[in-house]
């Protein structure tokens, strides 16, 4: 069995029941959106604290 399909069986699995499609659906947006940014911290690394309070300087200034 692939391990993405292994991923989504056991995701399955630990929601209740009564989820709906919409439920596994955003379960599985969520899931997709975390491997895909850890993925990016692993090519590009993060940012210190410094350069976040930089970046964010303008928009937080007010």
């Amino acid at each position: 069995m692939s391990a993405a399909k292994q991923e989504v069986m056991s995701l399955l699995q630990s929601l209740p029941d009564d989820c709906s499609l919409e439920d596994i659906q955003y379960h599985l947006y969520v899931v997709m959106k975390i491997k895909k940014s850890e993925a990016r911290i692993q090519a590009e690394g993060t940012l210190s604290q410094q350069e976040v309070t930089q970046r964010l300087s303008k928009w937080l200034e007010g």
